[in-house]
C-alpha cells in the first residue's frame, strides 16, 4: 500500500489493523557518467514499494536527499547536513507514529545514511516512541553479490548499475560502461591508494576516483539486476513480517542490571 496514493478513510482502515510503515531514501548524487543521479532513492523506493505490494504494509513517500557531500565536487549533487536529516527524518517518523505507526523500516540505499538513520532510531527506541530500523538491500544478501559480480564495488559499480538496469534501463547509459571502469577504480580489493599507515586519508570520492566510480561496470545486465531485485525484496519482506510479529515492549530497550 502506497501512502500517497490512498485517501485518508482508506488509511484508517489501515491504521486501525497495522502499525508499520516502510520509509525508502536515498540521495541525489553523482554515481558516475552511467547512471543518473536519482539511482539510490530509484532503488529504494522500487524495492519498498514492492515489499509493501506483496506484504499490504504501508509504503510513505520516498526521501530523496540525503547525506552527500562527500560527492559534492561531481555536477548537480545535492545533500543536506547531516544535522537537518537527522531531524527531518526523526520529525517525519514521529508523525507516523501519531497515526499510530510504532515500528519503522528505514528501506536505505545510501551509505551516506546509515550512522545517521541508526541514531533516529536510537531516539526514537529510548523515548520509547518507534522501533525504527535501518535497511540496506545489499547488505541483506552479500553472498548472491559476490556471486554475481567478480569486481564489486560500493558506489556506481555493477551491482547498483545491474539494479537500474532491472528498475529502469531507460535512463542508464550502456554506452558509458566501459569509460565508467576505465575512468574509476575497476579493482577495489586491491586498491589501498586512500590509506596511509592505517588510517583513512580521503574524505571526498573524488580523492578515490576521478569520475566518482568503483567496480567493473561491464558486468552488469538486466538479468543480473532481476536477481537482485527479488533476493533483496524477499529479504525485506521477511523483515516486514518478523518485525510485524514482534511485541512492542520487546523491542524496547532493557532495563539496568
Amino acid at each position: 500500500m502506497y501512502l500517497g496514493d490512498r485517501t485518508w478513510p482508506d488509511l484508517g482502515e489501515y491504521f486501525a489493523e497495522e502499525s508499520l510503515a516502510l520509509v525508502p531514501l536515498g540521495s541525489t548524487e553523482q554515481h558516475g557518467p552511467h547512471l543518473p543521479e536519482s539511482t539510490d532513492h530509484r532503488i529504494a523506493e522500487a524495492l519498498a514499494r514492492e515489499a509493501a505490494e506483496r506484504t499490504g504494509y504501508l509504503c510513505t513517500p520516498t526521501i530523496p536527499v540525503g547525506v552527500s557531500p562527500h560527492h559534492r565536487q561531481f555536477h548537480g549533487t545535492m545533500w543536506v547536513d547531516p544535522p537537518a536529516f537527522r531531524e527531518y527524518v526523526e520529525s517525519l517518523t514521529r508523525n507516523l507514529t501519531y497515526h499510530g505507526v510504532d515500528r519503522v523500516v528505514y528501506v536505505n540505499a545510501h551509505g551516506g545514511n546509515v550512522a545517521h538513520l541508526r541514531e533516529v532510531g536510537r531516539r526514537l527506541r529510548d523515548d520509547h516512541a518507534a522501533y525504527a530500523v535501518e535497511w540496506m538491500w545489499d547488505e541483506s544478501i552479500p553472498d548472491l553479490v559476490d556471486e554475481l559480480f567478480a569486481s564489486n564495488g560500493p558506489h556506481g559499480g555493477p551491482k547498483e548499475t545491474a539494479m537500474m538496469l532491472h528498475i529502469d534501463p531507460d535512463i542508464v547509459r550502456e554506452d558509458r560502461f566501459e569509460a565508467a571502469r576505465d575512468g574509476g577504480i575497476s579493482d577495489v580489493e586491491n586498491y589501498d591508494g586512500t590509506r596511509q599507515f592505517g588510517a583513512r586519508t580521503f574524505y571526498d570520492a573524488i580523492d578515490n576516483a576521478g569520475n566518482g566510480v568503483l567496480g567493473d561496470q561491464t558486468d552488469a545486465t538486466r538479468e543480473k539486476g532481476e536477481q537482485l531485485f527479488e533476493a533483496a525484496t524477499e529479504q525485506l519482506v521477511r523483515l516486514c513480517e518478523w518485525l510485524a510479529a514482534q511485541d512492542f515492549e520487546d523491542l524496547l530497550p532493557k532495563p539496568h542490571v
